[in-house]
């Protein structure tokens, strides 16, 4: 009998011990340090635009379509008769003045610094077909070959070439596909050894141009040093042109231009 009153007790304490851990789970905090902390808000994300920083433009608008968006916007439609190139490409465009190299021509720059040709065929309807050019010149694979997006097999690097010139193509804009440039090194992105790529690069690309009747503009040929680089008088850092370089490259355009035009 002693055993089990001692049992009754015992357990009966010891329920009593659960209740108010019970009722205390089940209360809401009234204390400052046990209510619940206020919903986190997330950082709004920054307007889209030609003035991002490069961290948001890779977060928010990778291929960044808001670049030229407004300026697409108020560039407009063709006037009658205008014969308008759209020249897509890296920094290579973005750094040419089109207008000291080509004056009075309806000539429109929609080259994006450091930019692989993925990206480029992103805003491929919105810088370049939405435009209604007559001609788009493109100049792709620099940047590819230099791993700007990460590592990149020359197939990959040839289908964006194709969509791009194949879409083109279907909106009646006339394609001129360029060699890219020659680069015996990057300075952001030392040891990759470029020559021998790029130049497999090029033979790939004048093939597709002449088995799809597309122009083909060389620059490699005239501007290539014994290294298969960029020479000094021509690049400050053997990848971007001097206007010495642009000098060489207009004429090449230009003619590229004149052939697609006919």
């Amino acid at each position: 009998m002693k055993l089990r009153t001692s049992v009754f007790f015992t357990a009966a304490a010891f329920a009593a011990l659960l209740v108010p851990v019970r009722l205390t789970a089940q209360e809401p905090g009234t204390k400052p340090e046990t209510q619940a902390p206020a919903a986190m808000q997330a950082a709004p994300a920054p307007v889209l635009g030609p003035h991002m920083t490069r961290e948001e433009q890779i977060k928010y608008d990778w291929p960044w379509l808001g670049r030229f968006k407004e300026a697409d916007l108020e560039l407009g439609p063709p006037k009658p008769g205008e014969d308008r190139v759209v020249f897509m490409g890296d920094s290579i465009t973005q750094g040419w003045h089109l207008d000291d190299s080509f004056p009075g021509k309806p000539y429109v720059n929609r080259g994006i610094s450091g930019q692989t040709s993925p990206q480029m065929l992103l805003r491929f309807r919105q810088d370049v077909i939405n435009l209604k050019p007559k001609v788009v010149i493109i100049l792709a694979g620099t940047n590819d070959v230099a791993e700007n997006t990460g590592p990149m097999t020359p197939e990959e690097t040839e289908g964006n070439l194709m969509s791009m010139a194949e879409l083109a193509t279907a909106n009646g804009i006339r394609v001129v596909l360029c060699s890219v440039l020659p680069s015996a090194d990057f300075p952001w992105h030392r040891g990759l050894e470029p020559a021998p790529k790029i130049v497999a690069l090029n033979a790939w690309i004048k093939n597709y141009a002449e088995e799809k009747g597309y122009v083909y503009v060389d620059y490699y040929s005239a501007m290539k040093d014994a290294q298969g680089g960029l020479p000094a008088n021509l690049s400050h850092d053997g990848v971007h042109p001097l206007p010495a370089g642009y000098a060489i490259m207009a004429p090449l355009a230009e003619a590229g231009i004149e052939k697609a035009l006919k």
